[in-house]
């Protein structure tokens, strides 16, 4: 199976169901086949083949949706691109990639121009614009009108032939340390993940889901491709700004699941009136892209109950996920990313990648159809993560008797302070069950007499005061002497990736230390 099978199969047994919300309009599954039929017979028409890449520089819309599944019909690989771009960005993916044709909308020019100019290899832009004349000065590329393909495209399907173990889509990772790596998923990768997905959260056709996140980062795809393989509908709205506004959204579609990152529901706990909503039709809620403290895990199963809380773990090595925790054990293994879903093997190990007793802290590591094939022009990073047949993840963690497994930390988030190491995720835990704090984030730093010491970045919540002592005092009884901050800044917000993850690169890299 294939991932353009999702949408292929929806449309053939549901053509004129709502499949897509966006702007207070509904598309149905028979209109988005139709159209990335014609959008996938230019691709083709223009040369485009089996392998080649396509990139998407689109924020989430039916445009994205139908440019996505058109590429992966014509055979080709999809490079979805962060809509926070610059000039130097779109370069590197470009070349790195070897993107032969983009497809984008206007609100990008800017930056795409002059990145084009600089992406020889890159032939052909399509664009959701009228005037042409900047694309047709660049001598290498050519350009023409999404609308003109999508009014006067072929209706026939491409027919093009591709295989499970086909390159599906390469997915660029944040850069929040050092270049973009280039995940190079297949669609048996997804397609396996995708249907593991919609077996524990038990998704049907009557499944509507209220998506936030962008569809470039890989959980926001994911909610993409659940629901249209099951037939269910995806409602868009990338108001998040305006969190009242995804809340009245929510009311008004009548949405059975919603998806968010840890910083999503701090917003929306934070500031919004969500306690203040009755959502009638929600039924599931899911939490991934990073740890959410248990105090809030809690705040947010007790907020949006009825519908259950699924807390879930994963990578974008892994197409996305990984692990989930039973909804009915929260309250008994609170803090933990569960166990592995269907059809994939998580574990703790050893360095050699083996299976470490309960209770003893090693490396995450996984296996499974889901697993990456590696990342795009880098065989060494490769080799450092796919080792004897394991995905090595990075985290440190461990399991209890009963399988469930805990994160202690990021290999690369653990703190060296005088002698003692110490998980960045363990002070954030304690500082964020603090009532008065919004969102934290902890760091190590240069230090001339501990070498590494401990700080810790902290937005409060709106209308409080909290000072440096008062912290400090608090956490006195939560953690040992040697875990407490010994620099705490207090800042209106933390810098952050279009998916909400906290970019603490930047927090190291500031080296303020009051």
């Amino acid at each position: 199976m294939l991932i353009n099978h999702f949408l292929e199969n929806s449309a053939q047994k549901y053509s004129d169901k709502q499949a897509l919300w966006y702007k207070n309009n509904w598309m149905t599954y028979g209109e988005i086949d139709l159209r990335s039929n014609r959008l996938a017979n230019y691709l083709k028409d223009v040369g485009i083949a089996r392998g080649d890449r396509v990139a998407i520089l689109y924020e989430n819309s039916f445009d994205y949706v139908i440019s996505y599944y058109a590429a992966l019909k014509a055979g080709a690989i999809t490079v979805s691109l962060n809509t926070d771009t610059t000039i130097e960005s779109l370069t590197y993916v470009f070349n790195d990639s070897g993107a032969r044709a983009i497809i984008t909308t206007e609100k990008y020019s800017r930056f795409l121009i002059p990145a084009l100019r600089m992406t020889p290899a890159l032939k052909y832009v399509i664009i959701d614009q009228e005037n042409l004349d900047d694309y047709k000065e660049i001598g290498h590329c050519h350009s023409v009108s999404l609308p003109e393909i999508y009014e006067q495209g072929r209706d026939c399907h491409p027919d093009v032939r591709c295989i499970d173990i086909d390159v599906a889509s390469i997915v660029y990772t944040s850069g929040s340390t050092g270049k973009p790596k280039g995940v190079t998923l297949s669609h048996l990768n997804m397609v396996s993940n995708t249907k593991s997905i919609v077996q524990y959260l038990e998704l049907t056709s009557d499944d509507r889901i209220m998506v936030v996140l962008p569809f470039y980062y890989i959980y926001g795809k994911s909610l993409l491709n659940t629901h249209f393989c099951v037939g269910g509908s995806v409602v868009l709205d990338n108001r998040f700004t305006f969190p009242q506004v995804i809340l009245q959204t929510m009311q008004e579609t009548g949405v059975t699941g919603f998806a968010g990152v840890p910083s999503t529901f701090l917003i929306l706990l934070n500031k919004s009136a969500v306690r203040k909503f009755t959502f009638n039709s929600l039924r599931y809620v899911t939490q991934a892209g990073g740890s959410m403290a248990p105090t809030i895990q809690k705040e947010v199963a007790e907020v949006f109950s009825p519908a259950k809380l699924y807390i879930m773990y994963g990578a974008t090595e892994a197409s996305p996920r990984l692990s989930y925790i039973e909804p009915e054990m929260l309250s008994q293994k609170w803090g933990s990313i569960g166990r592995a879903i269907p059809n994939v093997d998580l574990f703790v190990a050893d360095s050699d990648g083996n299976k470490l007793p309960p209770h003893k802290k090693g490396e995450i590591v996984a296996r499974g159809s889901n697993i990456m094939l590696g990342y795009w022009n880098d065989p060494a990073g490769t080799a450092q993560v796919l080792k004897n047949n394991l995905y090595f993840t990075g985290d440190l963690g461990q399991a209890d008797e009963d399988g469930y497994i805990f994160v202690i930390g990021r290999s690369k988030d653990i703190i060296k302070a005088g002698g003692f190491r110490v998980s960045a995720r363990e002070v954030e835990e304690a500082i964020l069950s603090i009532n008065a704090v919004h969102e934290v984030a902890v760091v190590g730093v240069v230090d001339q007499v501990l070498g590494e010491a401990i700080k810790a970045f902290i937005v409060l919540r709106d209308g409080v005061q909290l000072t440096e002592d008062e912290v400090k005092k608090a956490l006195k009884t939560l953690l040992p002497q040697y875990k407490t901050p010994k620099y705490i800044v207090f800042r209106d917000s933390l810098p952050k990736n279009e998916a909400g993850k906290i970019m603490k690169t930047q927090l190291k890299e500031e080296n303020v230390y009051n």
